[in-house]
C-alpha cells in the first residue's frame, strides 16, 4: 500500500510537472554559498516541475484513497518518498508529516533528523523545523517531551548547519503562541545559547532572527538571550 501511494505521488509530479516550472523551482530553491564560508550542498536533486499546489493535492488525495493510514504507514510513506533525490517527492514528504502531525512520536525525530541532514535547502529544512518538528514538540506528554528536548537539544550543537538552523527554528511556533511567559522558553534561551557558542554561520542566523523577530512581538519588553 505504501509504495502504491508513492507510485501515486509519482504519477501526479509527472503529470502536472514541465520544464520550465523546474528550472524556475531550481533558481528559487538553490542555495548559494554564503561569502567566507564552507557550502554544505544537498545531494543533487532532480525537479519535475510539478506546482506546490498539485504536490498538496497529492497528498490529500492520499489520505482520501487510505483513509486508514497508521502512524507506520505514514513514515514509511514519508521514508519512500524522501528516498529518491527528487525535489517534489521529499516536499510531498513534508507536506504529508505537516498533514500527520498528530500521529507523530518523539521517537519519529531520528527520522526527521535524517530528512534534515540531507535536505540542504531552506524550503525543505524550514517547513520540517517549524511545522513539523514544533508542533510534535508542543503536543508531547512530559515524559516524552523530555527525551525529545535531549535530541533537538543536540541538533543544536551539531556541526551541521542546517540542524542547527532546524534546532532554532522548532521554537518559534512556541515562541509565537506563549512569547517568554511559555515553560518552554528556557528550553529556547539554552539553544540560542548552544547555537551562538558554536559560532556564526549566516544559515543558522537567518534562524535566530526569527525567533527575535517572534519574541519582540510576543514579549516586547523582554531582552533577547545573549
Amino acid at each position: 500500500m505504501v509504495t502504491d501511494a508513492a507510485d501515486y505521488v509519482d504519477l501526479v509530479l509527472e503529470r502536472e510537472g514541465d520544464w520550465y516550472r523546474a528550472d524556475a523551482t531550481r533558481d528559487r530553491v538553490g542555495e548559494p554559498a554564503p561569502t567566507g564560508f564552507p557550502h554544505q550542498s544537498a545531494p543533487e536533486l532532480r525537479f519535475t516541475g510539478a506546482s506546490v499546489g498539485a504536490v498538496r493535492g497529492a497528498i490529500r488525495d492520499i489520505g482520501n484513497k487510505y483513509p486508514k493510514l497508521t502512524h507506520d504507514d505514514v513514515t514509511a510513506l514519508a521514508s519512500e518518498l524522501w528516498h529518491e533525490p527528487v525535489f517534489e517527492r521529499r516536499l510531498a514528504a513534508v507536506v504529508l508529516l505537516q498533514s500527520r502531525v498528530a500521529m507523530l512520536r518523539n521517537s519519529d525525530l531520528t527520522r526527521i533528523e535524517g530528512f534534515v541532514r540531507t535536505a540542504g535547502l531552506r524550503a525543505l529544512v524550514d517547513p520540517l523545523a517549524t511545522d513539523v518538528t514544533g508542533p510534535l514538540l508542543e503536543r508531547l506528554a512530559p515524559g516524552a517531551r523530555g527525551h525529545a528536548d535531549v535530541a533537538v537539544d543536540r541538533w543544536g550543537e551539531d556541526p551541521d548547519r542546517w540542524l542547527r538552523r532546524a534546532a532554532i527554528l522548532s521554537s518559534v511556533p512556541m515562541v509565537r503562541a506563549s512569547g517568554a511567559e511559555g515553560d518552554g522558553w528556557p528550553r529556547v534561551v539554552r539553544r540560542l545559547r548552544a547555537v551562538v557558542a558554536f559560532g556564526t554561520d549566516p544559515v543558522v542566523d537567518e534562524a535566530v532572527d526569527a525567533v527575535r523577530a517572534a519574541l519582540a512581538k510576543r514579549s516586547p519588553d523582554v531582552p533577547f538571550p545573549r
